[in-house]
C-alpha cells in the first residue's frame, strides 16, 4: 500500500513536471510567432536548400562526435578504453529522451554508457555534471566574448541578457565553490553541509549526500594537465563547431542574400541562443525559437518572419535527428548487444 502510494505521488510529480515544461513551451512558442505570418513560415521553410540543410546535419553529428571524445577525455582515468561507440550512442539516446522530457536524458545517457561500459551509476552521473558545469561556463564566456565581437551593445539591445549574465555568474560560481570545497575538504565540508541539512529533513539530506559523492566521483575522473587542456581544448572546437552550424542555418533559408553573414554572426546567435536550450522545456521547443528569433531581429536586423523560420528550420532539423538517431541506437544497435548491455525502464527509473 505504501509503495502504491509512494508511487502514485512519483507518477504526480512527473505529469507535474512535465505539465510546466511543456506550458513554458507554449508560452515561448507563442512569443516567437506572435504577429507571425506562419502561411509564410512554412513557404520559406519548404523552399530551403537541401543541400545547406545536409551540411547543416552534418554539422550537427560533429559537435556531437566532438562531445563524445571530450566525454571519453573525462572518463579517462575511470576508464581509458571507453568505447566512442558506446559514448556517442550513450549521448545521442540521453538527446533524443531530452526533446520528449527536459534533463531526464542526462540521467538516461549515464545509465546507458553505465550498463554498456559496466561501470558505476554514481560515477556516469558524476561526468555528466562535469559536462554540463563545463558547458554553462563555456556558455558564459561565449556569451562575454559576443559581447566584444558585436560593435553594438548587446546589453542594450537585448537587456534581459545582462541581469541573466550576472545571475548566471553568481549562480555558477558558488557551484564552483560548492565543488572545489567538496573535492579539496571532502569529509569536513561534505559532515557539515548533510549535518545542517538533516535538521530539515533526512530525505533531503540523503539526496544531497548522493549528490556529493557523484560530484567527488565525477571530477576525481577528470585528473591530469595534459586531461584538463584537452577537455579545455575539445570544449573550444565544440563552441567554434556549434557557431559555424549557426552560420550555416543562414544559408538554408538563403538569408545571406538578404544582407551579408559572417562566422562571428553565426557566434553570437550561438552563443545568445543557447541560453533557451538551458531553460527545461521539451528538446529547448519555444524558449530557443524565441530566443534565437529575438537576436535575429533585434541585433543582425532580419524581418520577423525570415528569422522565425530559421529559428524553426534549425529547430526541427536538430528535434527530428535526435530522436531518430535515438531510435536507430536503441532498438538496433542496444538489440545487437549482450544481455548484459541491455537497459530497461526499470533502471532509468530507479536511478
Amino acid at each position: 500500500m505504501t509503495s502504491d502510494k509512494v508511487q502514485n505521488s512519483s507518477y504526480l510529480k512527473s505529469i507535474f513536471n512535465y505539465g510546466i515544461s511543456a506550458a513554458l513551451a507554449v508560452i515561448f512558442l507563442y512569443i516567437a510567432f506572435y504577429n507571425v505570418n506562419l502561411g509564410e513560415v512554412i513557404d520559406l521553410v519548404s523552399g530551403a536548400s537541401i543541400f545547406w540543410i545536409i551540411i547543416f546535419t552534418v554539422s550537427v553529428f560533429m559537435a556531437h562526435i566532438i562531445r563524445a571524445i571530450r566525454w571519453k577525455v573525462i572518463l579517462h582515468t575511470i576508464k581509458p578504453d571507453a568505447s566512442l561507440k558506446h559514448l556517442f550512442g550513450a549521448l545521442m539516446i540521453g538527446y533524443g529522451v531530452n526533446c520528449v522530457t527536459p534533463k531526464l536524458g542526462e540521467i538516461t545517457r549515464a545509465v546507458f554508457l553505465g550498463k554498456w561500459e559496466n561501470l558505476s551509476r554514481s560515477s556516469m552521473f558524476g561526468t555528466v555534471i562535469v559536462e554540463r558545469v563545463i558547458d554553462v561556463i563555456s556558455l558564459g564566456i561565449a556569451v562575454l566574448v559576443s559581447a566584444f565581437l558585436w560593435r553594438e551593445s548587446l546589453y542594450q539591445i537585448l537587456p534581459w541578457l545582462g541581469s541573466t549574465l550576472y545571475f548566471g555568474g553568481v549562480m555558477m560560481l558558488g557551484v564552483i565553490a560548492m565543488i572545489y570545497l567538496t573535492i579539496r575538504f571532502k569529509e569536513k565540508f561534505y559532515g557539515v553541509i548533510i549535518k545542517l541539512f538533516s535538521r530539515i529533513s533526512e530525505k533531503w539530506a540523503d539526496k544531497l549526500g548522493y549528490i556529493f559523492e557523484m560530484l567527488t566521483e565525477g571530477f576525481a575522473s577528470l585528473k591530469g594537465t595534459k586531461n584538463y587542456l584537452f577537455t579545455i581544448f575539445l570544449t573550444i572546437v565544440l563552441l567554434l563547431v556549434y557557431a559555424l552550424g549557426s552560420y550555416i542555418g543562414f544559408f538554408t533559408l538563403y538569408m545571406n542574400e538578404i544582407k551579408h553573414v559572417t562566422f562571428e554572426m553565426g557566434w553570437v546567435l550561438m552563443s545568445i541562443a543557447a541560453i533557451g536550450v538551458v531553460i527545461p522545456t521539451p528538446g529547448a521547443t519555444g524558449s530557443y525559437h524565441a530566443i534565437a528569433k529575438s537576436t535575429l531581429v533585434l541585433l543582425f536586423g532580419f524581418g520577423e518572419t525570415i528569422s522565425a523560420a530559421y529559428a524553426f528550420l534549425t529547430h526541427i532539423i536538430s528535434y527530428f535527428l535526435f530522436i531518430f538517431t535515438a531510435l536507430f541506437i536503441f532498438f538496433v544497435f542496444n538489440k545487437n548487444q549482450n544481455n548484459i548491455f541491455k537497459v530497461s525502464e526499470s533502471d532509468i527509473k530507479n536511478s
